[in-house]
């Protein structure tokens, strides 16, 4: 398996993971992390609208982490 694999399945299991522990600023940090991973993913097939709702989860999730 490559590097590039591991990452998508490590971003995926981080989302999989992150809606049981939200409310917790680990949950917000696991599911930052794991869209993070899964937008390179979505930039590498050329997924324009995937990226798109992925940077705005993101971005979601870190007003809730910072503030």
């Amino acid at each position: 398996m490559s590097l590039a694999t591991a990452l998508n399945w490590i971003g995926a299991a981080a989302l999989c993971a992150a809606p049981f522990i939200i409310e917790t600023s680990f949950g917000q940090a696991l599911a930052i992390l794991g869209l993070a991973l899964l937008t390179r993913q979505a930039i590498a097939n050329r997924l324009w609208n995937l990226v798109t709702l992925n940077l705005i989860g993101i971005i979601g999730y870190l007003t809730n982490f910072i503030g």
